[in-house]
Order: structure tokens, then C-alpha cells, then sequence
């Protein structure tokens, strides 16, 4: 293989890399009944006039699978953190001891489950067309170097390269969604 056709497919693969961990990503911000540090990422607080990330104002652990601790650094900002957690539509309904918010996860029932194996399916369905999207891209510059001098069958063995990425990549995208489904429906 040629050094062009090498670059081709590292940024394929790149690509493809990026949108699985897009797909992890996503998928943490699913719950799955269980608590979880992650199910407040998105949180934004307003804190000293500024609108920051919840991790950046507060201490985030999980003591038990139903329970989530938000231990802020500056007790003056509970109220803030507090209402930021509210308004965030997450379902979730702190209690503060004027120290810490203890935030109760409530089990999932079934229509929820099913609920969240739908969004998850959804994620899964974006990031196979964010891998075919990347197929797309390296077959186009697989037919460009084609046109620059680059030998047809050359060529033909990039672009079979790009398919068996992008098979290899697809598969792992189905098995990343079959353990998110058994996360989510296991009681």
C-alpha cells in the first residue's frame, strides 16, 4: 500500500473512533437504574456570576446504586447547585442536610426501560451513520488518488480496506448497544 492510501485510512479510522466515543459518551448520560457520577454531566450552574459545569462547583461520588452525593466545595453554593440539578429536567429531586444534596435514583419500571432502549437504539443508529459518513469521505479520496496516478486495482484493495473498517467498526457498535440494552433492562 501506498503512503496515500495509509493516510486515507488512519483518517477513516480516526473518524470512526471519534464516533464511538461519541456513542460512549451519549450512552453514559442514559441511565440505567443505577446511580451514577455521570448522569449529571450537562448540569450547569450558575456560580459567582459565572455558568460552569456541576463537577467544576461540587465533589460528585455514589455511595450505594440508589444514591447519588453532591458535596459542594463552597457550602455557599449549595442553593445554586441545588436548582441548577432542578432545572436541568433530569427527574431528579435533591434533598439538602445544608452540607451535601443526597439525590434518591428511583428504579426504573418497564415503559422507562423500554423508553431508554429506544434512545440508546437511536444513539447506536448515529453513530453507524457517523462510520458510513466516514466510509463515504475515505472511498471519495480513495477515487481521488485514482485520478492522481494511484494504480485501479491499488485502489480497489484501499477501498475493500475501508469496507472491512468499517465492518469491524459497525460490529463494535452492535455490541456496544447489546450491553447498554442488558444495563438498562437488567432489574
Amino acid at each position: 500500500m501506498t503512503e496515500e492510501s495509509l493516510f486515507v485510512i488512519d483518517a477513516a479510522s480516526e473518524a470512526m473512533d471519534k464516533a464511538i466515543a461519541h456513542l460512549e459518551k451519549e450512552y453514559q448520560k442514559i441511565r440505567a437504574g443505577k446511580a451514577n457520577p455521570a448522569m449529571l454531566n450537562g448540569v450547569i450552574v450558575e456560580y459567582y456570576g459565572a455558568h460552569v459545569p456541576i463537577e467544576q462547583t461540587a465533589n460528585i461520588n455514589t455511595p450505594d446504586p440508589r444514591q447519588i452525593i453532591v458535596q459542594p466545595f463552597d457550602k455557599s453554593s449549595l442553593n445554586a447547585i441545588d436548582k441548577a440539578i432542578r432545572n436541568a429536567n433530569l427527574g431528579f429531586n435533591p434533598s439538602s442536610d445544608g452540607d451535601i444534596l443526597r439525590i434518591n435514583v428511583p428504579p426504573l419500571n418497564e415503559e422507562r426501560r423500554r423508553d431508554l432502549v429506544k434512545r440508546a437504539k437511536n444513539e447506536t443508529e448515529d453513530a453507524k451513520i457517523g462510520i458510513r459518513n466516514a466510509r463515504r469521505q475515505a472511498n471519495e479520496e480513495a477515487k481521488k488518488l485514482e485520478k492522481d496516478g494511484i494504480p485501479e486495482d491499488e485502489v480497489k484493495r484501499l477501498i475493500e480496506k475501508i469496507q472491512e473498517l468499517t465492518n469491524g467498526y459497525t460490529q463494535k457498535v452492535d455490541k456496544l448497544f447489546e450491553l447498554k440494552e442488558q444495563d438498562i433492562l437488567t432489574i
